[in-house]
């Protein structure tokens, strides 16, 4: 790894903003929620939440780019689970939806842990979750459209939480905690060994945060050797015989 790139990992690690995330309510095009993630990595956020369609969804990776990589998606088998979860993090929910108590996008407080909530693209958000969130939000609308696509809005709503948080500081100094800043550090800087830990069920070896590379490589390769070499295969195992 050149130092150019683990300056520029690092960077964006300590930019990243924790307590500002998106959920989407079955979001069932593959090009939206692709896009919506992309826009999530462009605007520092680190996490997004997200409820699959009913039919299963497969994301485009052209339209998201490699920000699949840089966005940790947690996904919920419910929105009140999704909704659940985050309030008990702290967290103001304002949903993107056109009701008579919504208000302009721009007068709500996105420096408070928050999360914004885009609803698909036929409903948008449920009734229950829309009546749970704290504000609803627009984007006013000046042409002869009544809406955006739902990725757009997404991009548009991030880019004045941007915004907010840059007059607040909050771009200036680390906000991620040390254990989830360490945890990717090591996945961005080494993806390959990520993939093989995850398929392995293994811990993470220690790397070094000067140069991203692994410590003692050869000596953590090893130990794994040893540790698949001791593991009883299944031809090992005797076999059942029936008694007469």
């Amino acid at each position: 790894m050149t130092p150019e790139r683990l300056a520029r990992i690092k960077q964006v690690l300590n930019t990243r903003q924790p307590d500002l995330r998106v959920l989407t309510d079955q979001v069932h095009k593959p090009r939206n929620l692709s896009a919506i993630i992309r826009s999530c990595d462009a605007f520092g956020l680190a996490n997004m939440h997200v409820v699959w369609p009913k039919e299963g969804f497969r994301a485009f990776r052209k339209t998201a780019g490699g920000s699949f990589h840089w966005v940790t998606t947690h996904t919920h088998p419910t929105m009140d689970n999704a909704v659940t979860e985050l309030k008990a993090q702290g967290h103001k929910l304002y949903a993107a939806q056109l009701s008579d108590r919504a208000v302009d996008f721009r007068e709500v407080d996105y420096t408070v842990p928050c999360t914004i909530i885009m609803g698909n693209e036929v409903d948008g958000v449920n009734p229950v979750t829309a009546e749970q969130a704290d504000e609803h939000i627009v984007i006013p609308m000046m042409g002869m459209v009544e809406s955006l696509n739902v990725s757009s809005a997404c991009s548009i709503i991030l880019s004045e939480a941007q915004r907010q948080r840059k007059l607040a500081g909050m771009f200036d100094q680390r906000r991620m905690p040390d254990e989830e800043y360490n945890r990717l550090l090591f996945c961005w800087c080494q993806p390959t060994v990520k993939r093989y830990c995850d398929d392995r069920n293994l811990p993470y070896p220690p790397i070094d945060h000067e140069t991203g590379e692994l410590i003692d490589g050869v000596g953590w390769m090893q130990e794994v050797r040893k540790l698949r070499a001791n593991r009883p295969r299944w031809d090992d195992q005797p076999e059942n015989v029936a008694e007469d």
